[in-house]
């Protein structure tokens, strides 16, 4: 069963949010249907199905390239500037983290926690307010202050970056902050591994 979106009740589910604010956070890209089902972690069918009614609802355009799919954000709509905003304040800090985050020195692994990543989840509450960032790693604390700006002009919300050692973060300890953490739902904006090199 499909779980609703809590971030945005009017969606189906936060797949369709998920993927509406990439496409509308980066409007002069686009993306194959191929690209986007590795970067949500679903199957090729599951996002072909997605695209096919966004497509006819003339919120996204496609084009082909041979047997390649290419999506974008149909900014010609009426409703894409409303839209695009609405995305900002709800699916918009993954798609923007995703983007400054990455490429940060030192940032081992990055998670979305709190009120944010708990709607995300599914569970019921109001809007968050400002979007929490865990980060595991030893990156410059300058570095992810300039992330956590930048983050915050493109959001129009709060950005808290907190900083932790990866020793720190697999260790069994008992520091209540990260139990708490461990304990409540998470998003990954960097996942462990991400930048290594098999």
């Amino acid at each position: 069963m499909q779980v609703r979106s809590r971030l945005l009740p009017l969606l189906r589910t936060p797949l369709i949010g998920e993927l509406l604010a990439w496409l509308f956070l980066h409007p002069d890209e686009s993306a194959s249907v191929a690209e986007l089902a590795r970067r949500f972690d679903v199957s090729q069918s599951t996002m072909s199905r997605e695209a096919n009614h966004l497509t006819k609802a003339g919120l996204i355009r496609e084009e082909r390239r041979g047997n390649l799919r290419l999506l974008q954000a149909d900014l010609t709509n009426p409703l894409a500037r409303p839209l695009t905003e609405l995305l900002t304040l709800t699916y918009g800090p993954a798609a923007v983290l995703a983007d400054l985050l990455p490429p940060v020195d030192g940032v081992d692994a990055a998670y979305i926690y709190g009120s944010w990543a708990a709607r995300y989840a599914g569970e019921a509450g109001p809007p968050p307010r400002d979007v929490d960032v865990l980060i595991v790693g030893e990156a410059d604390e300058d570095d992810l202050e300039d992330a956590a700006r930048s983050a915050e002009r493109q959001l129009g919300r709060e950005v808290n970056i907190h900083r932790v050692s990866a020793a720190a973060w697999h260790s069994p300890g008992d520091d209540p902050f990260l139990a708490s953490v461990r304990s409540r739902p998470s998003y990954p904006i960097v996942e462990p591994g991400d930048g290594d090199q098999p």
